[in-house]
């Protein structure tokens, strides 16, 4: 079993850069070219958080707070933003409006940073050079990195796990503080994330500082040297992410998901069939357009095993990292032994932990990980570790080919070359007799016998680099690329969940032409008045359209975000998105299309994929007036939407909970009459009206115009939340809850101007001191 193999040197950069470079544009160019678009999240979240941080920043705005979305959201707190993202954040300065293919360049981008890393890994530790340009190939395209491309900020969060371990590789063994400090960077690119590839990433780079510690009898001296670089790492580190990973807490904790239970995370595992891909890429049909997907959790899948009680998406399993990894792996590193090698075990028991967090429910050890590890328990889908876990694959297999092209192998004994053609032979039977059960082998067949193809190919093709590595080392580098670009080019190509049609998404791009974004631009527009900014709701459109507010800077009730306001989504039932028309449900609350809160949102536009009929059934002729059927949907205004901005003479005490609960919403003029939960001090009813003018509207700043001859109290139909301050005349004005969700100020008599500010920083610390003083008391 190697140790440190023979033959091994620390490989000059420039030119392993520059196969890998090709390699990389060679694979990435269907995407990098504009014919085809990452879809889905990528669009749907992602791009329109980039184009709204762009845009504000264009126009001198804060983006810690959007209104264009869930009637006020605190972007500042949110993973998804990307304010905290410095690539994203740097394009932003940049360019005022990126374009979606901008967007995608990005994380291709981060991609290829990530692979890079890797090659820096390798040649630290003396690694051959084609072992690398596998790896790096591996880790950039295969695995949940190519399936599931659309989740920018898990790949995001997963990129900078090669440097980070690259860095703090160098600050353990070289007790060097600046390595520290780098690592802690890479270390802090990572939590920033704020998802859970982070967590597992982040207790992976724990891990190795244990290891580390630990891995031979001197361990006192290694962890007395090794405290100045974790110092100075932590103390980096902490500096970055402290902010941003408090306001997320603060945000989850007042959010509709403070915590996942167990069951609804064991919902999200990855199914152990799933783990058939690793070798047969395209056994269940899983990207390809015209097949039936017929794997775990689909439909034929549960005709035949019954219900998996799976929402993962098909795209979860497709973990196909190469053939030349998965044969390095069983061939050279299980049957071999060479998995336990010194070099690489850590790597070895790290995949193995977090194959067994990806398998969710089907093993007990997430059970314990769920109830011991911190921050497990925040997310709902165990099978987001495969990212991770093909990750360390790729390491992995790198390491397993480094030592094949270094003559470090023994020669299989008869009884291993037995038990590799079993293994073979084991997953081919497995595959074949899933496919038969289910009744699919004239679709699986064909890809069985290309996995089985592609894995025959990759031994020949072991065989000829070694030969020739024997000779030039980068020669047979390059031999082993050019194998992984044909076969991640081939097998992890363009599909419905990486890969579609860029005129798909032509309603994103800030110049569109597209007739329901204009229509509804320009009917806002000519309904704009003194005291109103009117909201739509855009149901069921398209899957791209929940978040498009952002980018078009008009205000959507709903959106696309695995996060809510706690109280919002109670009120309303905003759930994750809108895009299918069964989506859109009613409350107590909210009853009706036809409804006093539906009113008090000032929602008056609603575009709609089906007949507005279809979702709310109560609806009588002239409730709501078509407006124009669009090649999108169908587009109406509801006449009683009313202002943003009211001034009210009159109020009344009403339980907010219970109005949640039960409904119930009093006969009262909410022009004249505000509801709250507590007597308004300074405020007595009168029947004198005034006047309100939004003087000024933006992310974070609002400025307010109020006439009040009797005083009144000011509403604000935005969403309440409590880190927005507000003052009168520059003297500080409590911001009092009104009608269940929204803000109200009490204005003394006379004219004067209010202003509301956001202020994260120091309402999350606010925050803070509350809950550490009911924690003592």
């Amino acid at each position: 079993m190697p140790g440190h193999p023979h033959g091994a040197e620390r490989f000059s950069l420039l030119a392993p850069l520059g196969v890998y470079t090709i390699a990389f544009l060679v694979l990435a160019w269907p995407w990098l070219s504009g014919a085809v678009a990452i879809p889905y999240d990528a669009k749907s979240q992602f791009y329109p958080q980039l184009a709204f941080l762009a845009r504000s920043l264009a126009n001198g705005q804060s983006p810690f707070w959007t209104p264009n979305v869930f009637a006020g959201w605190p972007q500042v707190a949110d993973p998804q933003s990307l304010i905290f993202s410095p690539f994203h954040l740097v394009v932003a300065l940049l360019d005022p409006s990126p374009s979606p293919h901008l967007a995608d360049a990005m994380v291709f981008a981060l991609l290829y940073a990530g692979g890079f890393g890797v090659i820096l890994f390798f040649r630290d530790r003396g690694w051959h050079v084609g072992g690398a340009l596998v790896a790096a190939l591996a880790f950039s395209f295969g695995g949940s990195a190519a399936s599931r491309i659309q989740h920018v900020g898990q790949i995001e969060s997963l990129v900078f796990l090669p440097l980070a371990l690259w860095a703090l590789s160098r600050a353990l063994q070289r007790s060097s503080w600046r390595a520290g400090a780098g690592a802690g960077v890479f270390a802090a690119l990572i939590v920033l994330g704020r998802d859970q590839v982070s967590l597992i990433a982040i207790y992976v780079l724990a891990g190795y500082v244990l290891w580390h510690w630990f891995a031979g009898p001197d361990w006192p001296a290694r962890i007395k040297a090794s405290i100045k670089p974790l110092a100075a790492g932590a103390l980096v580190g902490a500096l970055i992410v402290t902010v941003p990973v408090m306001l997320t807490a603060l945000l989850a904790d007042a959010s509709n998901r403070p915590e996942i239970g167990y069951s609804f995370a064991g919902g999200g595992s990855l199914h152990p069939a799933n783990m058939l891909m690793l070798v047969f890429p395209g056994v269940f049909g899983a990207s390809d357009f015209n097949r039936e997907f017929w794997g775990p959790p689909g439909f034929p899948w549960h005709e035949a095993f019954g219900q998996t009680d799976l929402f993962t998406a098909q795209n979860a399993g497709q973990i196909y990292a190469g053939a030349l990894v998965i044969v390095a792996v069983l061939s050279f590193g299980l049957v071999r032994g060479v998995l336990w090698a010194r070099e690489i075990r850590f790597f070895t028991i790290a995949a193995a932990l977090t194959l067994l967090y990806a398998l969710g429910k089907y093993t007990l050890a997430f059970r314990l990980m769920y109830d011991m590890l911190p921050g497990v328990a925040l997310y709902r889908r165990p099978a987001d570790a495969t990212f991770v876990f093909c990750a360390l694959l790729a390491l992995i297999a790198g390491y397993l080919i480094h030592c094949w092209l270094t003559d470090t192998i023994h020669a299989p004994r008869r009884w291993q070359r037995a038990l590799e053609l079993a293994i073979a032979m084991a997953f081919t039977a497995m595959a074949v007799g899933l496919a038969l059960r289910v009744g699919r082998f004239q679709s699986a067949g064909l890809p069985i016998l290309w996995g089985v193809g592609l894995a025959g190919c990759s031994i020949a093709v072991l065989a000829l680099a070694r030969h020739i590595a024997g000779q030039s080392a980068l020669a047979g580098a390059m031999v082993l690329a050019v194998f992984s670009v044909v076969d991640l080019g081939w097998n992890n190509a363009p599909n419905e969940s990486t890969g579609l049609k860029p005129a798909l998404y032509d309603a994103l791009r800030h110049d569109t032409s597209d007739e329901t974004v204009t229509l509804l631009k320009a009917k806002l527009t000519a309904a704009a008045a003194p005291d109103r900014r009117d909201r739509v709701e855009l149901i069921g459109v398209a899957y791209h359209w929940p978040n498009i507010g952002l980018i078009h800077d008009f205000d959507h009730l709903f959106g696309h975000n695995p996060l809510r306001l706690a109280d919002f989504a109670r009120a309303i039932a905003a759930p994750d998105t809108v895009a299918g028309p069964d989506q859109r449900q009613f409350t107590p609350l909210l009853p009706s299309y036809r409804s006093t809160l539906e009113d008090l949102f000032g929602v008056r536009f609603i575009a709609s994929g089906v007949p507005i009929e279809q979702i709310d059934r109560s609806l009588k002729p002239g409730d709501l007036n078509l407006v124009m059927r669009t090649k999108d949907a169908y587009v109406y205004e509801n006449p009683r939407a009313l202002p943003r901005v009211m001034l009210a003479t009159d109020w009344r005490k009403a339980d907010f909970e219970d109005m949640v609960q039960n409904g119930g919403w009093p006969d009262i003029d909410p022009r004249r009459t505000v509801l709250l939960e507590h007597a308004p001090a300074g405020f007595s009813p009168n029947g004198v009206t005034g006047k309100v003018r939004l003087a000024r509207y933006h992310n974070t700043e609002i400025e307010i115009e109020v006439e009040a001859p009797e005083g009144g109290i000011l509403v604000l139909n935005d969403v309440w939340h409590p880190w927005w301050r507000a003052n009168v005349d520059g003297q500080p004005a409590e911001i009092l809850r009104a009608n269940v969700l929204f803000r109200a100020i009490v204005i003394p008599s006379g004219k004067h101007v209010v202003r509301f500010g956001f202020h994260p920083f120091s309402g999350a610390f606010a925050d803070l001191t509350e809950k550490l003083n009911a924690a003592r008391r």
